[in-house]
């Protein structure tokens, strides 16, 4: 009882921290998933369901600090680089399934979810391939655990990387939003680097969101699926918001307070998906989708990194 009452005590403490800006981004990931393995989590379901809610919240709200003008741009350009990168990365989770032995529905939402943006995309295109309850938990777990644990690591990494490398803000912007499948990591890498590297980063990791409709669609369609596909509206507020603060200068004053806790509350995006991680969730999915979420999320890295490098991606 009293480990109970300990553990939900720590998780406010955390959620206050995390959303007070005290700690960063990469710590309150960190300090999430110290608490997910340390404690049974007492919020589970609602904690999963705040985190989806309040990321799509916090993208809207971080649109008060952009420019419609550089948003069209980077997103028309981003467009096209999602449309190649996650078709590359579609066809090669394909092949890393079949290698592996992962079971085809399982394997595909592994893919899509890395491909595109996690559980999301998961999320849009389960009920289209009706997959049984352990494809679902398999290819959940997995995505959780590569978006939770590898870009953490991104988080850490990424920005070091593109300072040693030299890389322009523009250039790591664009390779967090390809490279890193979580909204909230790719924020948090690319609020870090600088302040047009988040513009990029997150202007062009919402065309990629883009992708789950016309993903979705085809799935329907060579499945024969009747099921409904679900739209991402939240990126239609995020450019509204983006039109609010370059035409509509009456609101100035709020703009820059909407879009500090649009990067607060992915702050606390990031330690609300770190508790949901356990010894369980490790567990329950098994070593080879795990092979297949963690290779296909490197190679992306890699081969992303790679192009942008070498200019045959730019903006």
């Amino acid at each position: 009882m009293e480990k109970a009452v300990n553990s939900k005590n720590i998780f406010f403490v955390g959620l206050i921290l995390a959303g007070s800006g005290v700690i960063s981004p990469p710590i309150a990931l960190l300090a999430g998933i110290v608490y997910g393995f340390t404690f049974a989590h007492p919020y589970h379901v609602d904690s999963r369901n705040l985190s989806r809610f309040l990321l799509q919240a916090a993208v809207v709200a971080l649109g008060f600090g952009m420019n419609l003008r550089q948003v069209i741009h980077a997103g028309r350009a981003g467009f096209l680089y999602t449309a190649i990168s996650i078709s590359a990365a579609m066809l090669l989770g394909w092949l890393l399934g079949r290698l592996l032995g992962v079971s085809k529905k399982a394997s595909f939402l592994i893919t899509a979810g890395t491909a595109i943006c996690g559980g999301s995309a998961i999320a849009a295109i389960a009920p289209i391939t009706r997959p049984n309850e352990e494809e679902m938990g398999m290819s959940l777990g997995t995505v959780f655990i590569t978006v939770f644990i590898l870009n953490s690591l991104a988080l850490l990494l990424f920005p070091a990387i593109g300072l040693a490398l030299h890389m322009t803000q523009t250039q790591f912007g664009l390779w967090s939003a390809l490279a890193i499948h979580d909204t909230s990591s790719v924020v948090g890498a690319a609020a870090k680097y600088g302040p047009q590297a988040l513009q990029i980063g997150t202007t062009v990791k919402l065309a990629r969101a883009l992708w789950i409709v016309p993903v979705a669609i085809s799935t329907a369609y060579l499945t024969k699926s009747k099921a409904r596909v679900q739209l991402p509206w939240f990126i239609l507020l995020f450019c509204l918001a983006a039109v609010a603060n370059t035409y509509l200068p009456a609101g100035a004053a709020l703009y820059p307070m909407f879009s500090r806790l649009g990067r607060l509350g992915l702050t606390v995006v990031l330690f609300l998906i770190g508790t949901g991680l356990s010894k369980e969730t490790i567990r329950r999915v098994g070593i080879r989708p795990f092979v297949q979420g963690v290779c296909l999320w490197a190679i992306v890295a890699a081969a992303s990194l790679i192009a942008i490098r070498a200019g045959w991606i730019t903006l």
